[in-house]
């Protein structure tokens, strides 16, 4: 079994993504690692390239600067990635850069490939998520977070990152078959100093808007704060080893009243029916679990 990862990234040193963290992550599991790295504005390439593996191969890009709608230019870059993955590997493992796998996770996801290897029903792993806001010690447990995501894909040359590669589909866009399995991925893009959040939140809005439209958005973001959220739960568990430098290093102030619970009246009686029956109603699947 030949395992390949996968990833893109662009201005790392910059906003203060953990791409080392989230590269190192999955490393274990993998035969290779293929990291488009486009033209950025600080020393993300070095970054890159001080990672202590021969395993890590990059591939330098450039952004589609008109690719805005949905974050469109986000899957042309994983598509960009996932393109120059060895074709004989038999799985691709992708992680964006603000995703880390906990190394508790690795052995289930190495069973669960070795498993479905040659059951070509299955089209790709789905992992569960947790999504930490402001600090790391608080995680996201509302309806606005999604729960679960492909994020390992079998290596048919016919998948493709779909929107804002969020999740994957078929190059006919169908959604993919999929296996549930014990995994979780931890999710950081929401934990960064306030001031790194802001200029990242910025800066991405250009790649989702038309020029008009960020403007807009970009007024309405000048005062971010973190605390405008509808509901947080402690986090209670280990994060990954690989993260722990930087949970270390947390130098600003923040918390959480986590009985606060900011929700609309619908968006309340569909929480109590999600905590009473396990049933997200309305839930965004883009797979077919099997």
């Amino acid at each position: 079994m030949k395992v390949a990862g996968f990833s893109f990234i662009r201005n790392a040193v910059q906003f203060d993504y953990p791409i080392v963290e989230a590269i190192t992550s999955v490393l274990p599991l993998c035969d290779e690692f293929v990291v488009a790295v486009g033209d950025s504005d600080d020393d993300t390439l070095a970054l890159i390239k001080a990672i202590p593996s021969d395993k890590i191969r990059i591939v330098h890009t450039v952004w589609d600067q008109n690719a805005r709608a949905g974050g469109r230019v986000l899957a042309l870059e994983t598509d960009k990635a996932l393109a120059a993955v060895s074709p004989d590997a038999d799985w691709a493992f992708y992680i964006q850069g603000d995703e880390v796998l906990h190394e508790k996770s690795i052995p289930a996801v190495r069973e669960a490939m070795q498993t479905y290897l040659t059951d070509k029903n299955v089209e790709g792993l789905l992992f569960n998520y947790l999504h930490f806001y402001g600090s790391y010690s608080y995680v996201g447990d509302s309806r606005q977070w999604y729960r679960r995501e492909i994020r390992v894909i079998r290596n048919t040359g016919n998948v493709v990152a779909y929107k804002d590669a969020q999740g994957f589909r078929t190059r006919d866009n169908h959604k993919l078959k999929v296996k549930l399995i014990d995994a979780y991925i931890y999710h950081y893009g929401w934990v960064k100093p306030p001031e790194a959040q802001r200029e990242r939140l910025r800066y991405a809005n250009h790649f989702w808007n038309s020029p008009e439209r960020a403007a807009e958005v970009e007024a309405a973001q000048e005062h971010f704060a973190y605390g405008q959220i509808d509901s947080l739960a402690h986090f209670t568990g280990t994060h990954p080893t690989v993260m722990q430098a930087r949970v270390d290093r947390l130098n600003w102030p923040f918390t959480f009243d986590t009985s606060q619970k900011q929700y609309s009246p619908r968006v309340r009686f569909l929480t109590f029916i999600e905590k009473l029956t396990g049933w997200r109603i309305g839930e965004y699947k883009n797979y077919k679990k099997i």
